[in-house]
């Protein structure tokens, strides 16, 4: 009988040959859902990104670029703990932590936002002088949600008692969150699909760190995350503005989080996997 294998190897961008020695970038797929509050199915959202990634031109258009040819190595799928949301930190604090001593760029897709905490702590260890820009469509500042101080909606709330933290794209924030921000020099908050490019690059520190949560986007255009909000953000924005980000300060990492695919619907998860290659590329000096 004969069989027949796909060609393109499962991780991000199908990569045959992967080396881990000479890759600059390294991917570290997360599917954790623990703590999502309204639609679950995040722990789907790293395979869905790498599964689309692998029909992506590698050429990019716009820059005249391989992207690729800067060496990306997938790794396998974290582990995640099923006994505490603490636990799944540490590990991916650890696993953070060992991708920076080996000096390279770590990628992460999750999975929720939760996991965004165990990265930052990994990220202080290397360096001390960064903040945080988060795209987000919420705050995530609660102190406390659903009984747990670690939930996706408390994630900057934590990254916040570590260095500072530029918000773009919010659209939703409870009383307490509005409250917290009328109170705290740590955070920066853009709210709505508008804002001014310098003043958010003037906000940040020399290193940045990137989190990107795909409910930043607008719905009509991201449909696939637990928590969508109306009048988001639109590729085109995000891109550029990490591109100038890129042009003046030093991006040290990324995440990119909260996509919960739909059956039958692979546009959200092709934007996403083209969202993440692209936001490498102009983040990744060469």
């Amino acid at each position: 009988m004969k069989l027949f294998y796909s060609k393109a190897p499962f991780n991000f961008l199908g990569i045959s040959n992967q080396n881990f020695d000479n890759a600059k970038v390294v991917i570290l797929p997360i599917p954790y859902d623990a703590t999502t509050s309204y639609k679950s199915g995040t722990r789907d959202g790293p395979k869905a990104i790498i599964d689309a990634s692998r029909h992506l031109e590698h050429y990019d258009i716009e820059t005249k670029k391989v992207f690729s040819n800067i060496g990306f190595f997938t790794l396998d799928e974290l582990e995640c703990s099923v006994n505490s949301v603490q636990e799944t930190l540490e590990r991916i604090q650890n696993t953070i932590e060992g991708i920076l001593a080996a000096k390279k760029f770590p990628v992460i897709i999750g999975g929720e936002h939760s996991i965004t905490l165990g990265i930052v702590k990994a990220i202080s260890k290397t360096y001390k002088n960064f903040s945080i820009l988060q795209f987000d469509a919420h705050g995530d500042l609660r102190d406390e949600y659903e009984g747990s101080k670690f939930s996706h909606a408390c994630v900057m709330r934590r990254c916040s008692e570590i260095t500072n933290v530029t918000q773009v794209g919010i659209r939703s924030i409870c009383q307490e969150e509005a409250n917290f921000l009328e109170n705290t020099n740590k955070v920066k908050t853009f709210f709505g699909n508008e804002f001014n490019v310098i003043e958010v690059i003037n906000s940040l520190n020399e290193n940045v760190y990137i989190t990107i949560d795909i409910d930043s986007l607008d719905l009509s255009i991201m449909p696939s995350t637990g928590t969508p909000e109306p009048e988001g953000l639109s590729f085109k924005q995000i891109l550029d503005l990490i591109k100038e980000v890129g042009k003046k300060k030093n991006i040290i990492g990324i995440d990119l989080v909260e996509l919960a695919p739909i059956p039958g619907n692979v546009a959200p998860d092709f934007l996403a996997a083209k969202l993440l290659y692209k936001t490498i590329g102009y983040s990744v000096k060469t």
